[in-house]
């Protein structure tokens, strides 16, 4: 089905069942035509499967496929006060005398994520499509934020 909400232990059943009949290493012996398929339909599912799990990736496929893009210049769509929320947690982010916080600030996006995401789950259940891309530019600034933490958070 063509749904934002899914059952993750579901997709990951059909992920496993999916890679067993062609992952790479049952066809080893087989010809050179259906090693290589095996290998084709193993990148695929995998990368279907990695769209499919996480919320961002999987909003922005389902557009998509409706036909909406996401622009490449949110900042025009969101509202003030978001991208102001944005640029301080940015701050705080780049600021090396914060590293004491960095533990709130990702509790932080994970709260902000996860509220996004019941959202968009609504927006699409709605069919909202302008307001499930809306809601997703607003789902990518957070994931660059994560991108960032964790990147402050691994030592250099």
């Amino acid at each position: 089905d063509r749904s934002f909400r899914l059952d993750a232990r579901q997709l990951q059943r059909r992920f496993r069942s999916l890679q067993r009949a062609v992952h790479p290493d049952r066809f080893g012996q087989r010809p050179l035509k259906e090693q290589y398929y095996s290998e084709q339909h193993s990148s695929l599912i995998n990368k279907a499967y990695q769209t499919l799990l996480n919320p961002l990736s999987r909003g922005l496929y389902l557009l998509e496929l409706s036909g909406v893009e996401l622009a490449h210049e949110t900042d025009s769509e969101a509202d003030s006060a978001f991208l102001t929320e944005i640029m301080e947690i940015n701050e705080k982010l780049a600021d090396p005398k914060n590293e004491h916080i960095f533990e709130e600030i990702e509790t932080l996006i994970k709260v902000k994520q996860e509220e996004l995401t019941r959202e968009v789950t609504a927006a699409f259940e709605r069919d909202d499509l302008q307001e499930a891309k809306k809601l997703l530019g607003k789902m990518k600034y957070f994931a660059n934020l994560e991108d960032k933490l964790k990147a402050k958070k691994i030592p250099s």
